[in-house]
Order: structure tokens, then sequence, then C-alpha cells
């Protein structure tokens, strides 16, 4: 298996007021790309340019991270036959890298707005470098910059950075200098989400597990399905009893702590998030805690109840202002 660490370079409108901003909020205008052959070695490499097709202004953002013009984009080849050459680059068996996980969300919303034939019709598995550089090297949850990176690990700055290839070049290198057993914490891209049940998304982690829902009509759906407010031991697959039942600080995000007699406190936790179609869809996470961590979770949801407490006992309190108000006539009438 080969990995392909890509990077993209991408403008978008300098007004907002285009209708096809909502749909193409942002114009892929290069990509670069680095393979690494199955002992991560660099083999072959891939950068090209493409000629606009929606966005004709270059948004000062983009003009002033990557330093390209417009009339440099006017050399390059549409989208769709850039595309097609990156597909058969690739070859068959390789797993997409990029720094961070927006890159493979973009290059397939523009997949679709050209109409061109899907990477994938559900999830694509891919590696984050930038969250394997935490994991490999820091705290799991920081994210750095890529420059950050290279400068941690002593890596030679031998072309700039800030542009597509460049940063797929940089991005190789780190990836490259990673102990094997870092790399089994691969992510999901949901740009397309698991079509049924049967393809919903169960994995499991050194320190975690992760669950991706299919799609839900919407919130109150996705909060009554019994897969996705379930607690069983992901370890031994027993089913918990709760110490802690669902409860959300926020409204979008759900927390309960179970019991396991063999692994101890297990904490899940429910994020509900929007697709591309509006409907919604779950991504839990679920890990085993200490007794101090169960206790914080405890507070947690004790600020959360008070919180809600006072929402209502200060509604109740303007209704008994606004009734209070009324003019005694105005009533009588």
């Amino acid at each position: 298996m080969n990995y392909i660490i890509m990077d993209l370079e991408w403008n978008q409108s300098s007004t907002g007021r285009e209708e096809v901003s909502k749909i193409l909020p942002f114009e892929i205008i290069e990509i670069g790309a680095i393979k690494l052959n199955s002992e991560r070695r660099m083999v072959d490499e891939f950068s090209e340019l493409i000629k606009p097709n929606v966005y004709h202004s270059m948004h000062h953002v983009t003009r002033k991270l990557i330093h390209l013009q417009m009339k440099q984009l006017e050399h390059g080849r549409p989208f769709s036959e850039v595309m097609e050459q990156f597909r058969t680059w690739c070859g068959d068996d390789y797993i997409f890298c990029t720094w961070g996980p927006l890159d493979l969300t973009e290059l397939q919303r523009n997949i679709r707005y050209y109409e061109l034939e899907p990477l994938a019709d559900g999830p694509i598995r891919f590696l984050d470098v930038q969250k394997l550089f935490s994991i490999a090297y820091e705290d799991r949850k920081s994210r750095r910059t890529l420059e950050y990176a290279i400068d941690y690990l002593a890596i030679e700055k031998d072309i700039p950075f800030h542009r597509a290839f460049s940063d797929a070049y940089y991005a190789a290198k780190v990836l490259a200098r990673m102990d094997e057993a870092v790399l089994k914490n691969y992510s999901y891209d949901v740009f397309h989400l698991p079509k049924d049940k049967a393809s919903e998304i169960y994995v499991t982690f050194d320190t975690y597990a992760k669950y991706i829902s299919r799609a839900f009509a919407d919130k109150a759906a996705a909060l009554e399905d019994k897969t996705v407010m379930s607690t069983k031991c992901y370890l031994c697959d027993k089913k918990l009893r709760r110490k802690i039942n669902w409860f959300s600080p926020n409204g979008k995000h759900y927390y309960s702590v179970s019991y396991c007699d063999k692994h101890g406190y297990m904490k899940a936790k429910v994020r509900i998030r929007k697709a591309e179609d509006d409907s919604a869809y779950i991504v839990k996470t679920e890990k085993f805690i200490t007794q101090e961590e169960l206790e914080a979770i405890r507070a947690k949801q004790e600020k959360a109840r008070q919180q809600r407490k006072g929402r209502r006992l200060s509604k109740s309190q303007n209704r008994q202002a606004r009734n209070e108000a009324v003019p005694v006539d105005a009533v009588s009438s």
C-alpha cells in the first residue's frame, strides 16, 4: 500500500454574494501530492495548477497566504482534467494523508460540483498527519502548524511553505519520521455518510472507541436511536449500567458515565453533527476514565442542571412580570 500525502490550495468568493458560494465555498486552484511506498520512502510527486472556473478574482487572504496571481492560474488546466490525472497517478492501493481534516472534504465537494465520479460512496479512511504528530510527540489534543512540526523534528527547510506541493512535501517528511504504531490512529472523512445501519463505523483504538452513525432526519431522531444512546463496554461487549445518565451542557454534546465490573468507569460522549444535506448524524466516542475524571463529569452535570434551573426561573419571572404589567381594565374588557 502507498501513502498519498495530499495538500490543496483553494480560492473563495471575495463578496460572498454569489449563489454558487453556498454550493462551492472553496474552489480548488492547486493540487500537490507526494507518494510514499509501503516503507514510507518518497517514490513520486504530483503538482498541478487549476484554471479557475467559478471565482475569477483572488480573495485577499488566499493571495497573501500562497502568493499566487490569477494570471498564473490561467495557465492551469480545468479541474476535471487534473482530477482525472490525479486519480490515475494515485493508483489502486493507497491511503490518503493530509495535514488536518479539511482537504478531503473540499476535494469531494469540488468533485460533486463538477459531477465527477465520487472518490467513495461512504466515509473515507485517511491519516490526519497533524493529529498523528500530536499523538506521537505531544498531548494528543493540541494541533500544531506544519512549520512547527518541521522545526520540532529538525527537518531541513529546503523549499518555501504555503503552496500545495511544498506543504505535501513537508507533511510527507513528518509522516516518514513517525513510529509505525502511531499510524493505527486513522481518521474518517464523512462527506459521504454511511448509507445504512449495516455500514456504520465502529472502530477501537488504543485508548478509546469511536462510532459514526448513518444520517437521521434530525437531532431528535438521532437521540431516540438505541444504538446511538446505548452504553456497552467496547472491550468486552457487556451492556453497562449508567452511573451518570445522559446530560448535555450545551445542547450539542451529550455525556454519560457507565461502569464495567472488569474495566471500570467508561465515559461516552455524543456529538451531533450536520451533514451536507442538513440531516443529522452522530459521532460517539467512549473511553475509560479515573475516579477523579468521574467526579469532574458529575460536577459538569450539576452545573448544567443549575443552569437549566436558572433559565426556567428566569422565564417564569419574565412571564409573571408581563402578567403584572397588564392593566386591570384591559383584563376586564
